[in-house]
């Protein structure tokens, strides 16, 4: 629901419908989902108004009605509880078909995923394969059949390969950020990085702070850890610092998951002075900042890095090489204090009996340090730019425009025009056989429907335009 477009009465005096239930709803989700497990105290009414966007009467209202269902009870002067009850299995999909279910994160990673060949998918998260380095990862590879046959057989070891850690000392390094070979732990992906560290930091039930919008993947593999998620409004130089801070102190989250250089889905860029801001309200509150800098790489210049500046102390680096090189060598990392990766790397002796492939760790090395990196990236850049250029040209025919013009990278996070329903535009577009990425599976608050995220790299074939214009008329 676009903030804009909520009115809290109507002319006559009573509240529209629907509010309080879309309230009532929102918090049945965390408990069915154990976002909220019983005992855990609600987002208090103000907070919970604010990220919504609503009135706190709203939010009066729609509690009161959970208690008299007996799903919650309050507590004079400290707030609303979930009641006890029996734990509900934990549900991360229905028994239906993607194409059937809700318009979820889930809904867009799956069909991107599974998608069938000729499929159109804007709403996808990665480059097309002609624009990767096909080329250097074959040298690599036919460099890696000639490797012993330990390499091709053997587990990897703990950290991972010690060429491509070595590798990531010096790039970290040339950005101001000094940290030694046993501060990284490779990883099998991005994902698996981000799935050590709620493994090791978070419990169930324990608050985490994300954006909003945000990467839809952070909210799903929350939900698969059972935290309780909060979000706070993005806004072009970062996060909304005030309401920042309120949520900090208000609902004491364990971490705080963001991008830093060329935000997902926003495209946004983090100022140095939101930056220093972000960095002192973790360190009063003890909170622990989750960085995924996996779009560093098409930034035309480096911007301000949370990690660098706090030198690993409540920061915690993650990565991988799937956007720039290749989403088929799966390959992640973490950057951390020597006592965190001490604990993770047993955390994925336990997970994975050993560190990520030997033969992929190797490739990306290969690749890395075979001289061709920096060629590619900038024939990247220049695509991408025209291709930036090109669909915001295409897209205003439609009226569809960008929240901001992004530094960089592959997305552009546009506002529909008035009264178009992403989500019912995505449901649209699928039965013409175009992905799209609608606002909602972005945001944590439900505030995004009257935005959609592109990727520009995707956006070449005219047909795309003509099933958007298409949809909006419907």
């Amino acid at each position: 629901m676009d903030q804009n477009t909520v009115r809290e009465t109507k002319a006559d005096g009573t509240r529209p419908p629907g509010r309080t239930a879309q309230v009532m709803a929102a918090i049945r989700h965390r408990i069915d989902s154990r976002s909220l497990a019983s005992g855990d105290r609600l987002p208090s009414v103000r907070g919970l108004a604010s990220t919504m966007g609503i009135s706190p009467s709203t939010v009066v209202e729609a509690y009161e009605r959970l208690a008299a269902e007996g799903l919650i009870r309050a507590r004079p002067g400290s707030g609303f509880y979930v009641c006890d009850r029996p734990p509900a299995p934990l549900k991360l999909a229905g028994g239906v078909t993607p194409r059937e279910r809700a318009v979820d994160p889930f809904w867009v990673s799956r069909l991107s995923l599974d998608a069938e060949p000729g499929m159109l998918m804007p709403g996808c998260g990665w480059l097309p394969a002609d624009w990767m380095p096909s080329d250097a990862l074959r040298r690599a590879l036919r460099h890696l059949s000639r490797a012993d046959d330990a390499l091709l057989s053997n587990y990897g070891s703990t950290r991972g390969s010690a060429t491509l850690r070595r590798l990531l000392v010096s790039r970290f390094a040339d950005e101001g950020l000094p940290v030694n070979l046993d501060q990284i732990l490779l990883t099998g992906s991005g994902s698996q990085s981000l799935d050590l560290v709620c493994r090791l930091l978070l419990r169930p039930g324990d608050c985490v702070l994300v954006d909003d919008p945000c990467y839809f993947n952070f909210q799903t593999l929350l939900r698969a850890h059972q935290a309780r998620v909060v979000s706070v409004p993005y806004t072009p130089s970062g996060p909304d610092m005030d309401r920042f801070e309120a949520m900090v102190a208000a609902e004491t989250p364990r971490l705080y998951l963001t991008n830093s250089g060329l935000h997902n889905p926003t495209g946004a860029t983090l100022s140095p002075a939101v930056a220093h801001r972000v960095l002192n309200a973790a360190t009063r509150a003890g909170m622990m900042i989750v960085e995924d800098e996996i779009f560093a790489d098409f930034e035309p210049d480096p911007s301000v890095r949370l990690a660098a500046l706090d030198g690993l102390q409540q920061v915690i680096r993650i990565g991988s090489f799937s956007k720039i090189l290749s989403a088929s060598v799966r390959c992640g990392y973490i950057a951390a204090r020597a006592d965190l990766c001490e604990q993770l790397v047993d955390l994925q002796v336990a997970s994975n009996f050993g560190g990520p492939s030997p033969v992929s760790t190797e490739l990306v090395a290969q690749v890395l340090s075979g001289g061709g990196l920096r060629k590619h990236v900038e024939e990247v850049r220049r695509k991408l730019s025209q291709a930036r250029r090109e669909t915001i040209d295409r897209l205003a025919q439609l009226g569809i425009t960008p929240w901001i013009m992004p530094r960089g990278g592959f997305y552009l996070w546009c506002q529909l025009p008035e009264g178009c329903d992403s989500a019912d535009l995505a449901r649209l577009a699928i039965a013409e056989g175009v992905v799209l990425a609608p606002g909602n599976v972005f945001s944590v608050a439900q505030t995004s429907a009257g935005f959609m995220r592109f990727n520009v790299a995707q956006m070449t074939d005219p047909r795309i335009y003509a099933v958007l214009e298409k949809a909006m008329r419907a």
